[in-house]
């Protein structure tokens, strides 16, 4: 936490005014902060490290660079890969933002600055001119940032999600979708209608997603590209680095 946050300091008089809050911490790799839920709507950013935001039926890997937001009243869990530097925002219900569902955001360089300066202001208050100024840039900024593909959908279905996440809890191991099926009492058939139905991806590329998105919390641990792509179950690094472009848009070393 920085001095300048420290030294500023909220009152209880100043809690109606407040249009965002914000809160900065630091986790270490594996730490969880367990479900709960919040009555502001939250901007979740990493500065460092990444994270992986569990919520209703999706989940989200957030690298470094990139934020995630929450909206009020969504239950999330959240897992830490790597040293991670948070950095949070709280918006009231009544913010002016052009949707209400989780999302990744791409943040730009100026909704990073953005976010710090608020960070060092530990809330805004709207009886300031120079927040209220702050805070129509920031969500400005929010609106128009770009949405990054770090979206895993979940199926409803008990089966089907007893299989994703048996999957999600080993990304790299290579058991048959026969043998899964098996083991959580469904029928092959059955499991691929349910992905496909309830999460718009077949098994394989649902599961190829989850793979790309798990390379990402390789990387950002500091593994290499070679590593990420062999520990990610791909046997040479050119199909992984062209796995992950297809996926994300650029390769895994400019990530």
């Amino acid at each position: 936490m920085s001095p300048a946050r420290q030294a500023q300091r909220l009152t209880v008089e100043q809690e109606p005014f407040l249009t965002v809050r914000s809160f900065a911490s630091g986790c270490s790799s594996g730490y969880v902060i367990e479900t709960h839920r919040h009555a502001w709507h939250q901007l979740v950013y990493a500065c460092a490290g990444a994270m992986t935001v569990y919520g209703g039926r999706s989940s989200w890997m957030i690298p470094p660079g990139k934020a995630v937001f929450i909206p009020a009243g969504c239950s999330h869990s959240i897992r830490m890969w790597g040293n991670v530097a948070v950095r949070s925002l709280y918006f009231p219900e009544s913010a002016a933002l052009a949707f209400e569902e989780c999302r990744v955001l791409s943040v730009t360089p100026l909704l990073r600055e953005l976010i710090l300066r608020v960070v060092e202001c530990a809330a805004l208050d709207s009886r300031i001119p120079s927040h209220q100024s702050l805070l129509n840039v920031l969500l400005d900024e929010m609106n128009i940032a770009p949405v990054a593909p770090l979206m895993l959908p979940l199926p409803e279905d008990a089966r089907a999600l007893a299989v994703a996440r048996h999957v999600l809890a080993c990304p790299t191991a290579d058991e048959t979708l026969d043998k899964l099926a098996r083991r959580y009492g469904v029928g092959r058939r059955t499991l691929e209608r349910l992905f496909s139905q309830q999460t718009g991806l077949s098994f394989g590329l649902w599961r190829q997603k989850v793979r790309m998105l798990d390379s990402i919390r390789l990387l950002a641990e500091g593994k290499s590209v070679t590593e990420a792509a062999f520990d990610t179950g791909y046997s040479s690094v050119s199909a992984f680095i062209a796995a992950f472009r297809h996926t994300f848009g650029c390769t895994p070393a400019r990530y």
